[in-house]
């Protein structure tokens, strides 16, 4: 509904509002008349007609008559669907145009199409909150003083905006996928949103290897979802889950993509990590994993992404592959300026505190649990921290 408030009228804040006061008429009224047949067109509807009231009544300029004019013409009745899909693509463009630095176009994705809280995409982002309220507000005021068009650009604008697309796309899934407040997996349905938008580029831009790829990085990983947490909302570690609780089906499906997309020998990161997320859920058991073979994938996806996040997934791998003292080893190699990046990364602290553990070392597993304890996480994850420390 955002998305085809955002197109009618080209004000990313005032469809915020219209949506949000549409969602208010509702809870007013749903609960004394019922709720309608079609809840989805009833609050389109409604939206639409809060957007132009107020449009009527702040109408000053000609920008804003023509958004009032365009939501008049636009057909609308009992049938009108929730949103039309090419408006979320438009939208995420939108907020993809290389106009907007990276930051800003991540943070704008968060919170228009995915509708997190500013709280959440500073944890997603590791960023203070008031920084990222800026960056989202500098950049609605960008789109609408640049005129930054709302559309899913030619194929000649692709090789520009794709990438950026596909890793705010990605990041969407990962605040999905692993929810930065409440239980782990309070916020999967964000995951699956992403999985369908992922679907829709798919379809619109079938030749593009990294699309597919992504697509297949998140079926594999996602396929997961019911062995990763407990019924009480625990992290329940991949050596210890139960893979029958696994969707095999989409794991399938993401090894089949990635088996023909590495065929086209246009290899990108999301291909890479889609063939480690299939490897892991191939494995029937957690012994019979080919640790080696994913070490040695994520050596080269450290080439193409020298993150430091990307060493310190590699570095679990070397650990499962050749011993805790060589994961230890990749952890110590990183600089300065890497180190820094990650200091407020509870995993990162959790992964050198789980390395000492291994290696008997519970002074320094203590320590670097501590820290992980002392950044922002979410509730699964500090139970589990406290339960290795009281371990310890």
């Amino acid at each position: 509904m955002v998305a085809t408030l955002i197109r009618l009228t080209g004000d990313f804040d005032l469809a915020e509002d219209a949506v949000q006061e549409a969602a208010i008429v509702a809870l007013q009224q749903w609960g004394v008349s019922g709720v309608p047949d079609n809840p989805g067109a009833w609050l389109t509807t409604v939206a639409r007609r809060k957007a132009l009231d107020r449009i009527r009544r702040e109408s000053s300029r000609t920008a804003r008559e023509s958004a009032a004019v365009r939501l008049l013409d636009e057909p609308a009745g009992p049938g009108e669907q929730v949103a039309k899909r090419p408006d979320e693509l438009r939208l995420l463009f939108t907020c993809c145009h290389p106009a907007l630095n990276s930051d800003a176009r991540i943070a704008l994705t968060l919170r228009t199409l995915c509708g997190l809280t500013t709280a959440e995409i500073a944890r997603v982002l590791l960023a203070p909150e008031p920084t990222v309220g800026q960056r989202i507000s500098r950049a609605k005021k960008k789109i609408l003083t640049a005129r930054i068009p709302y559309r899913v650009p030619v194929d000649h604008e692709l090789p520009e905006r794709l990438p950026a697309v596909l890793n705010v796309l990605y990041l969407v899934f990962t605040a999905g996928h692993h929810a930065a407040d409440g239980t782990l997996d309070s916020r999967f349905g964000l995951a699956d949103d992403a999985i369908r938008i992922a679907r829709l580029a798919s379809v619109s831009f079938p030749d593009e290897p990294e699309v597919w790829g992504l697509l297949a990085l998140m079926l594999a990983t996602h396929a997961r979802r019911g062995g990763r947490v407990d019924g009480s909302g625990d992290v329940v570690l991949l050596a210890d889950q139960d893979r029958t609780r696994w969707d095999h089906e989409a794991i399938a499906e993401s090894s089949r993509l990635v088996e023909v997309n590495l065929r086209k020998r246009r290899v990108g990161p999301f291909q890479i990590q889609a063939a480690i997320a299939s490897l892991h859920g191939l494995a029937p058991t957690f012994p019979s994993t080919d640790w080696p073979q994913i070490a040695e994938l994520y050596g080269f996806l450290e080439r193409l992404q020298p993150t430091p996040v990307v060493r310190i997934n590699r570095a679990v791998a070397v650990t499962f592959a050749d011993g805790p003292q060589a994961g230890l080893d990749l952890l110590d190699a990183l600089g300065d300026d890497d180190v820094a990046e990650v200091q407020d990364w509870h995993l990162y602290w959790s992964t050198r505190a789980d390395f000492h553990r291994r290696l008997g070392e519970h002074d320094d597993a203590t320590d670097a649990y501590r820290r992980a304890l002392s950044c922002p996480t979410n509730e699964s994850d500090r139970r589990f921290l406290e339960r290795r420390l009281r371990e310890l």
